[in-house]
């Protein structure tokens, strides 16, 4: 999809960073570090959506002389942010880019092989399972902070998550220690 480019690290975590280009410039989302950064044009800030979540937020937002938002829950240019959780040790916000459909969530949904349950597309957090962020948007793309984006019928994969998340926790067990155990390891 125009507008949006993510880069994922091959590691056990898949940490995702992404870019979305809208009329305003373009917006850094949980970014790690790297030369991908260094190749974006016009960035008119970074976007924190986790309170621990810093990768390279701070410095990145330091470097490139733009503003470094965290958790935000006013708009910023196109996006609007939705609670995913607000709680005292875990303050998380999800970007809804409306006019776009594009849902950006940094740890509540992902598709990284530790999150998803078999055969799911999209995954609950473990930690969330059993009360899943119900996030009341339909969004065309999924952007994830952990695994690739959804860009292929993500309404239905954020549905599906969400109504299946109770029921395949065990599933999702299986699926994080066998991703665990199949992760690189340094030599």
């Amino acid at each position: 999809m125009e507008g949006i480019a993510e880069w994922v690290e091959e590691e056990f975590m898949e940490r995702c960073s992404h870019a979305l280009t809208a009329d305003a410039g373009t917006w850094l989302i949980d970014p790690v570090d790297g030369p991908r950064v260094d190749e974006l044009e016009d960035v008119a800030g970074v976007i924190q959506l986790l309170d621990r979540h810093n990768r390279d937020c701070a410095s990145i937002a330091a470097r490139l002389g733009v503003p470094h938002h965290v958790v935000p829950r006013e708009p910023l240019g196109p996006f609007e942010f939705l609670p995913a959780r607000l709680k005292r040790r875990w303050r998380e916000v999800a970007l809804w880019w409306r006019d776009e459909r594009v849902l950006v969530c940094a740890e509540a949904y992902g598709t990284a092989a530790f999150y998803r349950a078999g055969d799911e597309r999209l995954g609950v957090h473990p930690l969330l399972r059993l009360r899943p962020p119900r996030l009341d948007v339909h969004p065309d793309v999924i952007l994830c902070g952990h695994g690739p984006g959804v860009f292929d019928d993500a309404d239905a994969a954020l549905w599906e998550a969400f109504r299946t998340s109770r029921r395949r926790i065990p599933e999702q067990l299986v699926s994080a220690v066998r991703a665990w155990r199949s992760r690189p390891r340094a030599r």
